[in-house]
């Protein structure tokens, strides 16, 4: 299996620049270093009718390729139940059956952050487990070794070093069957080859938990790149509210999706202002290491 960076977008409604950006710099990651790239559409929770087609129109509109087929996670469910029945059936599970708002208001070990699992369920035994199974559907939980995981960043390492963050007993199936997210990337990148992930950096924190299950499954740690967001002018990211961020917005106001590939390119110091490019030309001057370390603020047209 070839190695492989990718761009997994949510189905839920049309990709902002924000979104282009990343999956330009995910391309650009793949392609600089002779991978195959490879489009995940992550469709398990809120998809919209139409939305998938256009983010994949819009990603070639602005040049991007990719290798076919696209993944689709809604077909890939039978494939998460199966690596969740792995772990369960090495001990390595256990069900809970607790609210979000029980987690929340449950007391916590001492210096845990807010909001991590305060393993109220661990160590039910199974009278106990029969007698909940009554009140409301068992998530799955796994059930963690360690408080804490460690992965390497190719870009923050060279600002920050190291990232370690917080592993507690996660959800891999949600009570009403839904595999969770945390689960579904690191089964469906290990399935795809997929050894480097470039996404924004609001997603590092979760790199250490996917790190360590993907180590409980035996599957081989990929290469992690979170790079910079985009943000309104009030520093907040991107979001539907500001307007004017998706290709079809900017080719109302006259910005086409070349003039959007000079703007992102622009922000990422690989185009001087106003120069036409595409992306053959960004792949043959992308460095990695100058790869702009601040949030790029996008003043939305109109």
């Amino acid at each position: 299996m070839s190695a492989a960076g990718r761009f997994a977008p949510s189905p839920s409604g049309d990709l902002h620049l924000g979104n282009l950006r990343t999956a330009l710099l995910a391309w650009l990651f793949a392609r600089s270093t002779g991978r195959d790239f490879v489009i995940r559409m992550e469709d398990l929770d809120r998809v919209r009718p139409g939305a998938a087609q256009r983010q994949l129109s819009d990603l070639a509109a602005i040049g991007l390729d990719w290798s076919e087929p696209v993944i689709w996670q809604s077909a890939r469910r039978e494939v998460y139940r199966a690596a969740v029945a792995e772990l369960t059936s090495a001990g390595e599970t256990f069900e809970c059956f607790c609210t979000r708002r029980e987690i929340q208001e449950a007391p916590s070990a001492p210096h845990a952050p807010p909001g991590a699992y305060p393993g109220t369920c661990r160590d039910l035994t199974e009278p106990q487990r029969a007698q909940r199974r009554g009140d409301r559907p068992a998530a799955i939980r796994l059930r963690a070794d360690t408080a804490s995981f460690t992965v390497h960043d190719q870009l923050h390492d060279q600002l920050h070093g190291d990232y370690t963050g917080e592993v507690d007993d996660f959800v891999l199936l949600r009570g009403d069957g839904t595999p969770a997210y945390n689960l579904a990337v690191v089964v469906d990148d290990a399935a795809a080859g997929i050894d480097q992930v470039v996404r924004g950096e609001d997603l590092l924190s979760s790199a250490p938990r996917q790190a360590y299950l993907a180590v409980r499954l035996g599957y081989p740690v990929p290469e992690y790149a979170h790079v910079p967001m985009v943000l309104n002018t009030d520093r907040i990211r991107l979001s539907k509210r500001d307007g004017a961020i998706t290709l079809a917005q900017l080719a109302d106001h006259g910005i086409d999706s070349a003039r959007a590939l000079t703007l992102m390119a622009e922000s990422l110091g690989l185009a001087a202002p106003g120069e036409s490019v595409d992306v053959e030309t960004l792949l043959r001057r992308f460095d990695p290491a100058r790869i702009p370390r601040e949030p790029w603020l996008f003043t939305p047209p109109g």
